[in-house]
């Protein structure tokens, strides 16, 4: 069994064990070797190298246990919230944004783990697992480096195999497909032409393409819109040369980029940390890798459990209706996040 207090990633379905190497340089991801990488929203990336890499396993050790449900504050009560939605309505009407992504952060004490329990993030993941599975699911937990993120995302941000870059943006999210609104079908064609034009920067000219747009896909409560957009990276152009075209994420961000991210720099109390940013592996050897966007993400700081719920909000966008968005996509999660789930 590995304990606590030693590092460990599951990833791509894959357990990794017996941490090699740890780097902020993105470049080694085209080196040698199997790699998990955090990339928080904010700051450094974090690549760790593993030598131990095989099929990942049912979790062997105690269950998860969680916070009070009512220990749980957010970064952005109602009020200010629906202010911020109402901001950007204004920002997008002068001109100034077409889109911005508006989040907050659901934080909580940990508590002190009867026996028998664990608050280790390792077992967090696993209840996710059981709880809320998603495609793009993963677990990274590095100690001596604070890192301890467990992730249920159902979004690809960057794939590569070989040659060929691709990202799956999600816009629109609703209870079922019937709920799925107009302003949920533009805001997905809005964000997949941000993307082609991200790709582009890395790729061939002529090599980006749609080859899916605004599908239809199921996960735990809620359904969401999903794009794909891929493209052939141009020679010699590795995957830090991918990331910084692309990072952070467009679907999380806003269009154009760099005003959004602006305007969540003004709107946003606290930083993102982990959240919306990116959690996946890198296979060197083989030029193979996906990361996520790390949505629907867990991770611990200071005793703490954080996670983070947003969305996109349109010049069509009701503040109420994008509060009541937040809370529909974080339910599930803090539910298993409660302990209401067992792996």
């Amino acid at each position: 069994m590995v304990t606590a207090d030693v590092a460990l990633a599951v990833v791509g379905g894959r357990l990794c064990t017996d941490l090699r190497d740890v780097t902020a340089d993105l470049s080694a991801l085209d080196s040698t070797g199997f790699w998990a990488v955090v990339i928080p929203f904010e700051g450094p990336p974090v690549c760790a190298r593993f030598a131990e890499v095989r099929p990942a396993t049912r979790w062997p050790g105690a269950p998860w246990v969680g916070p009070d449900p009512t220990a749980w504050s957010t970064s952005l009560d109602r009020d200010r919230f629906c202010s911020g939605v109402d901001s950007i309505r204004e920002l997008i009407r002068a001109g100034d944004v077409y889109q911005v992504n508006l989040t907050r952060r659901l934080s909580a004490p940990l508590p002190a783990a009867p026996d028998g329990t664990t608050t280790d993030i390792a077992a967090l993941g696993a209840a996710l697992a059981s709880g809320n599975p998603a495609p793009f699911s993963a677990v990274v937990r590095l100690p001596d480096h604070g890192i301890h993120v467990a992730s249920a995302s159902p979004e690809r941000f960057l794939s590569r195999d070989g040659d060929v870059l691709r990202s799956s943006p999600i816009k629109g999210t609703a209870v079922d497909e019937e709920s799925l609104l107009d302003k949920d079908r533009a805001e997905n064609v809005m964000i997949v032409d941000l993307v082609r034009n991200d790709l582009g920067r890395v790729c061939e000219w002529g090599s980006v393409t749609v080859p899916s747009l605004l599908a239809v896909e199921q996960h735990p409560g809620l359904v969401h819109l999903v794009s794909t957009v891929e493209g052939r990276m141009r020679p010699g152009a590795g995957w830090a040369d991918a990331l910084d075209a692309t990072f952070p994420p467009g679907s999380v961000t806003g269009a154009p980029k760099e005003a959004a991210l602006a305007v969540i720099g003004a709107l946003e109390p606290v930083p993102r940390g982990v959240y919306c940013g990116a959690v996946g592996w890198v296979d060197a050897d083989r030029r193979r890798g996906d990361l996520n966007v790390a949505i629907r993400t867990f991770w611990i700081e200071d005793g703490w459990l954080h996670l983070g719920t947003g969305g996109g909000i349109t010049i069509d966008s009701d503040p109420e209706g994008e509060w009541q968005e937040t809370e529909l996509k974080a339910r599930n999660l803090l539910r298993v996040a409660q302990g209401m789930v067992r792996s």
